[in-house]
């Protein structure tokens, strides 16, 4: 299917259920946020488009000024030469920038740092600007293309928005066992200082090709780069227009910590005397037994919606509609896939709940029982859930949490993450979290997480706008988290920050993508519709990515749904509710209520 046949066939996924743009967005307060103001929102003014001024080559000399930059190459990109979606989807003729700003030597490692980076500019340009946020650990720079969602079949370079890409100042050498955390300034740049570096610089860039700044910008990304665009919302509230969150690990080193957590926990149920592997650590819940517990969620809470048709909505309903010691058999013999054992049921609850420290403190967040938590089975080997509950907590969390969340950090050489996690004391991993020193001034939490994130009045108040997605089957950050962010944004304004914030659930989906869920959907052009139009985004249509879908097949579709099944995404706390009648394969037949 074309790229023009979609979105003919699929308008209104884009910006389905929009309020009218002439309906009256009240202001919540003063730069404070605060109780309710009598005056609307500004209304920004849409962006106009621009061609592209002169050829590639001529566009190298007129920015090879830019301070603290350095240019390394200003190439042609042909149509074509970039897809997306599969190979289906082709990006026209573009100009890639690359560069690096801030090249320094550190006093304290020796190692030499600096910002890498590239910009996509398109020859037709849509007047925008997005600033791509990467994932993990950042250390390298992504094509910047500016891709949202699971197999969407559109980006914002596609769009015509000029793109910029980073590594966030370190590179993939400096990532090993994360030693790039040894440096403050390394840390500082990951967590939030790259980002004030190079949107000056990229609109810079924008003006010399262009012959004018850009109109509206935009800051996008999921997982780290969700986290990014909050921090950035809550950093730079004056440079971008409109922010969208995906999956944002808005409090990653506390997750971080609590996936050690849970780890642990995991490795309690394992009889064997030593965790020597990952998949020893995976003996503690199978895939069958994780496929066994998603559908015991399925019958306590499919049809709480009003469709029993394998996706759970109504999520709030579901976690007091579900026990897992009631609705899960507890084994009386040997393990066979049909129960779990009672120590089990108790790992479970705990990890669900949220690890703690010994006092019992929450370290981050709880999770909510979803039937995404077998996302990734059907793949045979280990991915999903299992990948981020069993691989991740030894080669991802381990090294992040020893050398870049804590201070002082580690030692990188000689660095093993199955000796830190099986050894470490989880109270001390918590308090490095917040702790600083001499030489590292800013603890983890101060520079990875966004500073009051649920003080967002100079955004709100010049009439920017954030939106946020997240998958309800997410293993590694909560859905639960970004709720807790949404409902301190609706406590400092009255009561609903629904005029300039939003967030969408996604039922089932795992991290960014997958699991059993409608997960291809475009959250990018609503958002611009809302900046720049003033129409409020009260429902996005998601597709689901079964057989033959052009944006890539998702694994983990049930074989009983339609491959193209749709689905309401509802702007929280709204919930998609079947309307009685009709197939539940559309998105036609649920509303959000």
């Amino acid at each position: 299917m074309s790229y023009r046949n979609y979105l003919s066939r699929h308008k209104v996924a884009l910006a389905v259920s929009l309020t009218s743009a002439a309906a009256l967005l009240v202001a919540c307060g003063g730069s404070g946020d605060g109780a309710l103001a009598t005056t609307p929102l500004p209304q920004l003014t849409a962006a106009t488009p621009s061609a592209f001024s002169g050829t590639c080559a001529d566009l190298a000399p007129r920015i090879s000024s830019q301070a603290n930059t350095s240019i390394t190459a200003v190439t042609t990109v042909a149509a074509g030469s970039l897809t997306l979606a599969s190979g289906t989807v082709s990006i026209e003729e573009h100009c890639r920038v690359q560069g690096s700003m801030f090249t320094r030597v550190s006093p304290v490692d020796g190692q030499t740092y600096a910002i890498g980076f590239e910009m996509r500019l398109p020859k037709n340009w849509n007047g925008r600007f997005f600033h791509q946020g990467n994932g993990g650990l950042d250390g390298n720079v992504g094509t910047a293309q500016g891709n949202f969602g699971g197999g969407v079949l559109t980006n914002a370079l596609k769009q015509g928005f000029a793109v910029l890409s980073s590594d966030a100042g370190h590179n993939g050498a400096q990532n090993t066992n994360a030693m790039f955390g040894l440096d403050p300034q390394a840390r500082a740049d990951y967590g939030y200082a790259a980002v004030g570096k190079l949107t000056p610089m990229a609109k810079s860039v924008i003006n010399a090709a262009y012959g004018k700044a850009p109109d509206r910008s935009y800051f996008g990304g999921c997982s780290n780069g969700g986290r990014h665009a909050m921090v950035a919302a809550s950093r730079y509230p004056t440079d971008y227009d409109g922010y969208l969150a995906g999956a944002p690990g808005y409090n990653l080193p506390k997750a971080a910590v609590a996936n050690i957590a849970g780890a642990l926990l995991y490795a309690s149920n394992i009889t064997t005397a030593t965790v020597t592997s990952i998949a020893d650590l995976a003996t503690a819940m199978t895939d069958t037994e994780r496929k066994l517990v998603s559908n015991a969620v399925l019958a306590q809470c499919d049809a709480l919606d009003g469709a029993a048709d394998g996706l759970i909505q109504d999520t709030n309903a579901c976690q007091a509609a579900f026990d897992i010691n009631r609705d899960v058999r507890t084994c009386t013999g040997a393990r066979d896939g049909t129960c779990l054992t009672a120590g089990q049921k108790t790992t479970l609850a705990k990890v669900f709940s949220g690890p703690t420290t010994s006092s019992g403190a929450l370290i981050y967040s709880s999770f909510p029982w979803d039937s995404g938590y077998s996302g990734g089975s059907s793949a045979g080997a280990m991915s999903g859930v299992a990948t981020w509950e069993f691989d991740a907590p030894f080669n991802r969390d381990a090294s992040a949490v020893a050398m870049i969340f804590n201070t002082p950090p580690g030692t990188p050489a000689g660095f093993n993450g199955f000796n830190y996690v099986l050894g470490a004391n989880i109270d001390t991993l918590t308090s490095g979290t917040t702790a600083t020193s001499g030489v590292y001034t800013e603890s983890a939490m101060s520079f990875m997480a966004p500073p009051n994130p649920t003080q967002l009045g100079t955004l709100k108040n010049r009439g920017a706008k954030i939106m946020a997605y997240h998958g309800v089957g997410d293993a590694i950050f909560s859905v639960n988290d970004t709720e807790s962010w949404i409902k301190g944004l609706n406590t400092n304004n009255g009561g609903d920050a629904s005029n300039f914030a939003r967030l969408f659930r996604v039922p089932g989906m795992g991290h960014c993508s997958g699991g059993p869920s409608t997960d291809q959907f475009d959250m990018l052009t609503p958002l611009v519709a809302w900046v720049e139009r003033g129409v409020t985004p009260d429902s996005i249509i998601a597709t689901a990515r079964g057989a033959g879908n052009a944006g890539g097949v998702n694994a983990d579709v049930p074989a009983t749904w339609a491959a193209n099944r749709t689905r309401p995404l509802c702007a929280y706390p709204k919930v998609a509710r079947y309307k009685g009648s009709g197939s539940v394969e559309e998105a036609a037949n649920f509303s959000c209520q």
